[in-house]
């Protein structure tokens, strides 16, 4: 995600205090009264934490739909959640630009094991870094070892200095070359945003076409997704959208919807529950990629121990998270989280049934707070894709 799992397990400022704002729970096309109930109550769950707002949507194998929000979308005003409101995808828009990616593997266009110098000679160069050595798979499973240094804010003062600044995405790389290496290519797991900087200037090169623009055409018109959209260098969300907020320490929350997502090339899409369903959905039942490239994407590795603390026995294919279900199996999924808004999401292995969860609120002032959100959404992805029985999804 945009602001790096390693950085949102590092922060530890001091201690939050809970909303003062009341739950406000509003659901939508019931699709069977317990799994209505349990997704109510895991909103509130999440929402009594002190999350400003909750909203979730699970959608059952014949396409029932159930949805229920808690909180607030906006502190001064105390308006409620809306079930079709706006957030920023964040990380969930590199199992996108993967897909495209695997669209043009299997157009011949390029191949996953390709060095990334092919396309892009002499970009991955100095300190150890060898653009010779890393192959297109290792970006986007995180194996390629590069290391993360994207900006970021860490205090009030810091978002406010650095909300509006635009990076091209060579200064971005830039960045990342001036550190050596953390591991070998193919030799280490660590979530690198840096290695989906470079599959977006490697798609341009191939394509011709800015990687959002491919996004659009291959992957959002064909499924008709007119509300997963590119914002581009725009601080805004379009409408309806939950104000979003960074829980900094004791007394400094603050409002952060107004800024630009630090790699706009990539990651400036905003996107509904509804929809984010709908492209997890049509991805797994093989409606966008063919059978193989589809087999690929779900060859997974294990992440890093740092990382199995937000994702418990996670594994990482190309641009999906594979975890655990309760009831047994998996799931797939890939959350995001950025600019206050942390989501997360999955699917059942047929892309049959699914569930998305956004929070309008992140609390990352210590690490006990972050696993403790990180969890309580878990969870609610979790009992949603393990319904069973009758009045169940």
């Amino acid at each position: 995600m945009t602001s790096h799992l390693r950085k949102r397990l590092a922060l530890a400022v001091g201690v939050a205090t809970l909303l003062a704002a009341e739950a406000a729970t509003a659901v939508a096309r019931p699709a069977g009264s317990s799994t209505l109930e349990q997704l109510r109550r895991d909103t509130e769950a999440i929402h009594a934490l002190g999350v400003s707002g909750v909203q979730a949507r699970a959608v059952a194998p014949d396409g029932r739909q159930s949805v229920a929000t808690s909180g607030t979308a906006d502190l001064h005003t105390g308006r409620p959640v809306r079930s079709d409101g706006y957030f920023r995808m964040a990380s969930t828009s590199k199992t996108l630009i993967a897909t495209v990616v695997l669209q043009l593997e299997a157009e011949g266009r390029l191949s996953l094991d390709e060095p990334v110098d092919h396309r892009l000679p002499g970009v991955v160069r100095g300190n150890g870094n060898d653009g010779g050595r890393i192959t297109l798979r290792q970006l986007l499973q995180h194996t390629s070892g590069i290391h993360d240094d994207l900006p970021g804010y860490t205090t009030p003062r810091e978002y406010y200095q650095q909300r509006h600044d635009i990076h091209s995405p060579e200064q971005l790389v830039a960045r990342a070359m001036a550190h050596a290496p953390d591991f070998p290519p193919g030799e280490g797991w660590g979530y690198s945003n840096t290695g989906y900087v470079l599959l977006g200037m490697v798609i341009r090169k191939v394509t011709g076409h800015p990687a959002h623009q491919e996004v659009e055409d291959r992957v959002l018109r064909p499924l008709g997704l007119d509300r997963t959209r590119w914002t581009g260098t725009s601080p805004t969300l379009p409408r309806p959208h939950a104000r979003a907020y960074q829980l900094f320490g004791p007394g400094s929350r603050v409002d952060v919807t107004d800024q630009i997502p630090v790699d706009h090339e990539n990651l400036s899409f905003v996107t509904t529950t509804r929809d984010e369903n709908a492209f997890l959905r049509a991805l797994l039942a093989g409606r966008l990629l063919p059978a193989r490239q589809l087999a690929e994407m779900k060859r997974t590795v294990p992440v890093s121990a740092e990382v199995q603390q937000l994702w418990p026995g996670g594994r990482y294919g190309l641009g999906l998270v594979e975890r655990p279900l309760s009831c047994g199996g998996t799931y797939w999924s890939h959350e995001g989280g950025d600019g206050g808004y942390i989501t997360l999401n999955g699917v059942t292995d047929d892309g049959g049934r699914s569930v998305v969860v956004s929070l309008s609120e992140a609390r990352g002032d210590t690490p006990e707070h972050i696993l403790e959100q990180e969890n309580a959404a878990s969870t609610l992805i979790d009992h949603a894709l393990c319904a069973d029985g009758p009045g169940a999804l």
